[in-house]
């Protein structure tokens, strides 16, 4: 509430009372016009002239004033009309269609995703944002990871101009302080704010066990992660297998337990971690731990052209005994053909096979609950495999198409570029489910292997184009096996 001074109140009041005078005697000097105008017009030989004369002389007024004002206003066009003076009128030449063609080319813009270094003292972030916006770049959001020695890492999500080198946004960064830049596109799902993200990371970890690693890539960007198991295949102790509950941060290394066993490695080269990403992955691995080994458990029942019914459902270690019966049943060739070498001890590799660690395998069983058939998909490095078991008394009756193209599916959610299959050109069933896929295939023979490859068109979910050097990261799936481990799947 403003105190009011007195004086002015006074003020205020006589500046009415003048104002009333002033129209009171306006309206008595109008009265007795209008008396005057009366009595002559009712009382003089030419009233009715006088009249006419007088309405004729207003419209002349009126229609001059318009005149005048249209003629001679400088008031500003109507909002939304455009002007209709030809000087005003965008010129049609060449030049100047190439001049409207560059200024719609500089409104369009580009999402980028950028992380730097800044000192951590007053006005060091206020001068990169500085920097950025004489760029005309602008900061969509900002997070920061403080760091122990010293410092901050920013995290930018920022809207430039198309026709800014990612090169120059980087230099600018440069300039202004910034150092260890590091500038990536970014798309549409980078708009989500990182608690929404988070969370919807951690439900998807909730609901599946294999979701962990793809939650952690996701998370933590480009990084290639590796799961050290507990024990080798000939059940000696694993090196590098006793990672503390805590975790390990070594700067472009983190080693976090495993819940399942063994010890999950993430490495980023180009990036350093910082305590703020290390304490949201092991928030993830703890969830894991938490909830214990799972799967979804939907499942489609099948019935095939003789009327069998199949169930085609999420394997995982709980398989294990049914897998190795099934084993029991199939023949050397068939075990030959999945495994590609001796198979007396194909045994052992199912264990990290049924594991959630190492990729999503489905399982077909009959009406019985008899496991019939097996379609793993298996992260290999930069690559992904596919392949199929099935047992010999349920060949070529579609079960393996089937599993294929489901497998399929779940490289496309994963964000493949690619899946290959190792097999032999005498395995006739295996090439004929790949051409069934309906997808560009590479055939490739090496010593005496076929390798059959599908591109996938699919836009992977969390992988981003690369900026030029030298600001280039590798390309990486989310998971990695040991190069032990895989052997007997591993691409020759």
């Amino acid at each position: 509430m403003t105190d009011r001074n007195p004086a002015s109140v006074h003020r205020h009041h006589r500046h009415h009372w003048r104002r009333d005078v002033v129209e009171l005697a306006a309206m008595f000097c109008a009265v007795a016009v209008a008396d005057a105008i009366a009595n002559l017009v009712v009382h003089g030989p030419r009233g009715p002239v006088l009249l006419v004369a007088s309405a004729v002389a207003l419209l002349v007024t009126a229609a001059f004033h318009t005149w005048w004002a249209r003629r001679h206003s400088h008031a500003p066009p109507p909002r939304g009309t455009a002007p209709t003076d030809p000087e005003s009128l965008p010129s049609t030449s060449p030049g100047a269609t190439a001049t409207a063609s560059a200024t719609a080319t500089a409104n369009s813009t580009t999402l980028w995703r950028m992380r730097t270094t800044v000192r951590d003292e007053p006005g060091s972030l206020a001068a990169l944002c500085t920097a950025l916006a004489r760029n005309s770049v602008d900061i969509l959001t900002l997070q920061t990871h403080p760091l122990p020695e010293g410092g901050t890492v920013d995290e930018f999500l920022l809207r430039a101009p198309q026709e800014l080198p990612s090169a120059d946004l980087g230099r600018a960064v440069s300039r202004a302080g910034g150092h260890s830049t590091w500038i990536e596109r970014a798309d549409a799902h980078d708009l989500v704010d990182t608690p929404t993200r988070v969370l919807g990371l951690a439900t998807r970890t909730a609901l599946d066990a294999a979701e962990l690693p793809l939650a952690l890539r996701q998370l933590l960007g480009r990084c290639t992660i590796h799961s050290i198991p507990a024990t080798t295949l000939a059940g000696r102790p694993n090196a590098g297998a006793d990672a503390p509950v805590e975790g390990v941060l070594e700067a472009t290394v983190m080693r976090l337990r495993d819940p399942s066993g063994g010890a999950i490695t993430v490495e980023r080269p180009y990036l350093p971690f910082t305590p703020t990403e290390f304490a949201r992955a092991r928030a993830l691995v703890e969830l894991d731990a938490r909830l214990g080994p799972r799967v979804p458990r939907n499942q489609d029942v099948l019935t095939l052209p003789e009327g069998n019914e199949i169930t085609v459902r999420r394997a995982d270690g709980s398989d294990l005994p049914a897998a190795r019966a099934m084993h029991d049943r199939c023949s050397e060739r068939t075990l030959s053909l999945r495994y590609h070498g001796p198979v007396h001890d194909a045994d052992r590799y199912l264990g990290h096979l049924l594991s959630p660690r190492f990729g999503r395998t489905l399982a077909a069983t009959t009406a019985s609950g008899k496991l019939v058939a097996l379609g793993h998909l298996l992260w290999d490095g930069d690559e992904t495999e596919v392949a199929l078991l099935i047992e010999d008394d349920w060949q070529r009756r579609g079960i393996g198409s089937e599993l294929l193209r489901r497998l399929l599916a779940m490289a496309v959610e994963a964000g493949c570029d690619s899946v290959y299959a190792v097999t032999q050109a005498s395995n006739t069933g295996m090439v004929a489910a790949m051409r069934g896929l309906g997808l560009p295939l590479d055939y490739q023979i090496e010593e005496g292997t076929l390798v059959i490859t599908a591109r996938l068109d699919a836009t992977p979910v969390s992988s981003r184009l690369p900026y030029e050097p030298p600001y280039e990261l590798p390309r990486a799936l989310p998971y990695e096996l040991p190069r032990e481990q895989s052997a007997p799947h591993r691409r020759r």
